[in-house]
Order: C-alpha cells, then sequence, then structure tokens
C-alpha cells in the first residue's frame, strides 16, 4: 500500500508536470495560433495590397500613354496660354492706365469731399449761428408770449373794469390797440424767423446728402483700383510660376506651346491633374521589401507549422499515456482496495471475537476518492468509528495493518505500545495474531504488558542498575524458558 501510495504520489506529481507542461503547451499553441492568424491575416492584406497595387500600376501604364497622348495637347494648350499671357500683358497695361485715370478721379473726388467738407463746415457754423439767432427769437417770443399774455390779463381787468364802470376810457383803448399793434409786430417777426430757420435745415440736409454720396463715389473707386491691383498681381504671380515650373521641368517655352492641342482647356487639365493626384494618394506608402518580407514569414511559418505538429503529436501522445496510466491506476487501486477490504472483513472478527468491519469509497471516481472504515465491534450498532473507544479505535487499526501486511508484506514492522489501552483480553487476542503473522513479517514492539512479553520471542529492556546510568539487557525467551525448567 506504501509503495502504491508512493507510485500515486509520482504518478500524480508527474501528472500535475505533464498537465502544467501540457498548460503550457496549449498556451504556447494559443500564442502560436494567434500569430499564424495574425500573419494570415497579414499575407492576406498584403496579397490584397498587392493585387490592387498591379491593377493600379496597369491602370497607370494605361494612363501614362494617355497622358502622353494629351502632353502633346497640353503644350498647345500651354501655347495659347501664352499668347492669353502676352494679351494679359496688353490688357495689364490698359488696366494699369484705367488705374492711373481711376487714381486722377478719386484725387478728383477727394478734393470734391474736401471741398464739401469746408462748404460743410461752413454750413455747420452758420447753421450754429441761426440756432443762436432762432434761440434768440424763441427767447424774444417767449417774453413776447408773455407780454401778451400780461396784456390778456390786463385787457381782462380793464374789460372788467369797463363792464363796472359801463363806459371805456380814451386812454385804455389807445394803449389796447398799441399792444395789439406790437403784438402783430411780433408775430410777424416769428414768422420770419421760423422760414429762415427752416431754410438753413434744407440746405444742411441738402449739403449732407450730397456729402454722403460723395463718400459713397469715392469708396466705390476706392474698390475698384484694390480689385485692379489683386488682379494685376494675381496675374503676374501665375506667370512667374508658370515660368518657373516649365524652367524646372526641362521643357522648353515655345516647343511646349508648339505641341498643345488646338481644343485643349485650363479646366480640363486641372481635373486630370486632381484626378492623377487622387490616384497617387490612395496608392499610399509602397513597401518594397513587402515581398522579401513575405518570403521571410513563409519560412517563419513553415518552421512553426512543423514545431506545432511536433507539439500535437506529443500531446497526442502525452494524453495517451495519461490515459494508460489513470486505467492502470484506476485499475490497480480497484484490486488492492478490495484485497484489503476483503483482508479487514476476515481478521476484525478475529481481533474482537466477533463484529463486522469494512472499508467504504467516499467518491465515483478511483483517482479522487477517499477511503473510510465502518468498525462494529461485538453488541455495537455505532454509525462512525469515532464512537469506539481507544482499545477499539487501537485494535480496529492493528486489524487493518495486518490486512494490509497480508496483501504486500514488509520486511520488519515496528510497533510502539499498541497494547497500551487494551485489557488483558484483547492483549491476548492482539499477540496471538502477532504471533500468526510473525511467520511471514518481522515484528519489533514496544510494550510494557507481561501477556505481550511472553509472546516475543527475545526481549530486550534497559534498566537502571545505578543511578544516572542505564544499562541495555538482552533476553533470550526460550533460553530462559529452558534453564527454567532444568
Amino acid at each position: 500500500m506504501a509503495e502504491l501510495r508512493e507510485q500515486v504520489r509520482q504518478l500524480e506529481l508527474r501528472r500535475d508536470g505533464l498537465q502544467q507542461g501540457l498548460a503550457q503547451l496549449g498556451r504556447e499553441q494559443g500564442e502560436l495560433k494567434a500569430q499564424r492568424s495574425a500573419r494570415q491575416v497579414r499575407l492576406e492584406q498584403v496579397t490584397a495590397r498587392r493585387e490592387r497595387i498591379r491593377a493600379d500600376l496597369q491602370d497607370i501604364q494605361a494612363q501614362r500613354a494617355e497622358e502622353l497622348e494629351e502632353l502633346g495637347e497640353a503644350r498647345m494648350v500651354l501655347q495659347e496660354a501664352l499668347d492669353r499671357m502676352a494679351d494679359d500683358t496688353g490688357r495689364r497695361e490698359a488696366l494699369q492706365q484705367q488705374r492711373e485715370q481711376h487714381r486722377e478721379q478719386l484725387e478728383q473726388v477727394r478734393q470734391q469731399s474736401r471741398t464739401q467738407r469746408d462748404r460743410s463746415h461752413q454750413l455747420a457754423l452758420r447753421t450754429q449761428s441761426l440756432r443762436a439767432q432762432l434761440e434768440s427769437t424763441r427767447q424774444g417770443l417767449e417774453r413776447l408770449q408773455t407780454q401778451v399774455e400780461r396784456l390778456a390779463e390786463r385787457r381782462e381787468q380793464l374789460q372788467m373794469s369797463l363792464e363796472e364802470t359801463q363806459g371805456p376810457e380814451e386812454d385804455q383803448c389807445i394803449e389796447l390797440e398799441s399792444l395789439l399793434e406790437r403784438r402783430l409786430q411780433a408775430e410777424q417777426e416769428l414768422g420770419t424767423a421760423r422760414q429762415a430757420l427752416e431754410l438753413v435745415d434744407q440746405q444742411m440736409r441738402e449739403q449732407e446728402r450730397r456729402r454722403q454720396q460723395a463718400e459713397q463715389q469715392a469708396q466705390l473707386l476706392r474698390n475698384q483700383l484694390d480689385e485692379q491691383r489683386l488682379l494685376a498681381r494675381d496675374m503676374q504671380t501665375r506667370r512667374q510660376g508658370l515660368q518657373e515650373q516649365l524652367l524646372e521641368a526641362g521643357y522648353d517655352l515655345q516647343g511646349v506651346i508648339a505641341t498643345l492641342p488646338a481644343g485643349a482647356t485650363e479646366a480640363e487639365w486641372e481635373q486630370q491633374l486632381i484626378r492623377l493626384d487622387g490616384q497617387v494618394q490612395r496608392l499610399g506608402a509602397i513597401n518594397l521589401a513587402a515581398i522579401e518580407e513575405y518570403e521571410l514569414q513563409s519560412q517563419r511559418k513553415q518552421y512553426l507549422d512543423a514545431q506545432n505538429a511536433d507539439l500535437e503529436e506529443a500531446l497526442d501522445t502525452l494524453e495517451q499515456v495519461i490515459r494508460k496510466i489513470d486505467r492502470e491506476t484506476r485499475s490497480r487501486f480497484k484490486e488492492t482496495f478490495d484485497k484489503v477490504n476483503a483482508g479487514l472483513q476476515n481478521l476484525f472478527p478475529k481481533v474482537f471475537g466477533g463484529g463486522n468491519a469494512w472499508l467504504e469509497l467516499t467518491g465515483d471516481d478511483l483517482l479522487d476518492t477517499g477511503v473510510t472504515i465502518m468498525a462494529r465491534p461485538p453488541g455495537k450498532k455505532n454509525s462512525t468509528i469515532h464512537l469506539l473507544s481507544g482499545g477499539e479505535k487501537a485494535l480496529t487499526a492493528i486489524a487493518l495493518v495486518f490486512s494490509i501486511f497480508q496483501l504486500n508484506p514488509a520486511p520488519f514492522c515496528m510497533l510502539d505500545e499498541v497494547d497500551a489501552p487494551l485489557d488483558d483480553a484483547n492483549v491476548g487476542r492482539y499477540a496471538r495474531m502477532v504471533k500468526e503473522m510473525s511467520s511471514r513479517v518481522q515484528f519489533i514492539y514496544i510494550t510494557h504488558n507481561k501477556i505481550a512479553m511472553e509472546m516475543a520471542d527475545q526481549l530486550m529492556g534497559v534498566t537502571m542498575h545505578e543511578p544516572g546510568c542505564s544499562r541495555l539487557v538482552t533476553v533470550n525467551v526460550e533460553e530462559a524458558v529452558a534453564l527454567a525448567e532444568v
């Protein structure tokens, strides 16, 4: 049983190691599969990209042939463009002349604006003076109005006094007439002042309107002049850029102009340029070392596939060995369990003088299951071995150990005071069993019981003949018996 346990332990250790190795191989296999999948995806991408590049190259070659044909037409278009540039040069001179004229007009308008501004200033001064006159007139009118009100009050008083006296006096009538004349004169002066004020306001509005018109015209001329300047500068820049591009490309201006087609236009050539630029952008960055990388990765893949096949073969072999070991372990464990159980059932009644005992498995899997002992001495119906006394537990253990020794006996067995918790009757049964088993196994046991000592063939004891000094004493029981008989 000890050897089997050791073998089982070794096999379990080996199994654990193999499982760890298998898990490591599984992880490595997963990583290899992931790498292989990634490389497969990358290979497919490279293949698809190569096909796209091949198709694009074919398109580019076809387009290049078309562009070579169109280049001649472009040269003719360029010649026309240069002719147009010459015409634009004449137009530029005309525009410059117009600019000068516009400048002169702008200067005149500015002069007129300054004149109008001065006149407006004079009108503003005159308006202020008229407003001052108007204010003084208004104040005079207010004073006259106050006097009229006073005169009206005085007239009412006079009227009342007249009514009281029933006859107006001559001086009061004369005073009333003079006051009325003064009122009429004040009203005439007020009307004249109002007409003068309205005339001044109308003149001011007219001058303000003329000033705004002059400023709008000047701003319009100023904007036109700026546009003409920007147009001339843009045309000059484009002309210089075209000349520099032709010189950098190594083309002769006159030769390019001669090869341009008659019906070529600038818009068509710009569309073709945009289309070619888009095709170049779609191509992206070209990896010139893609073919070499593909060959290296293919070789690497073949090597990894061979390693993976070896690992899978080793894994299958290892799984077969593990299954074989498990089958053999289950078979041998079951066989050993049955034999030990039969030995326990046979020895237990001999030790106790009756009763029964047996072994039970705690699980269904023989590799992971445990073993429990059911022991029922004579006269007891206990449900577990823990309900037995110390002596009964010791005798049950002796029966189990001896049943194991019957299955696979060891060279010797050492028992240390097994009979200590037993009474004399049980010690006798224990001694007789040891005596019976001693024919196959050599027993060395430690005891202080006389019955157990009598069953021994040879005794070895330790005695203290003198205080503090121990001595080993050996007694041969057969010789001692023979000497006792003599």
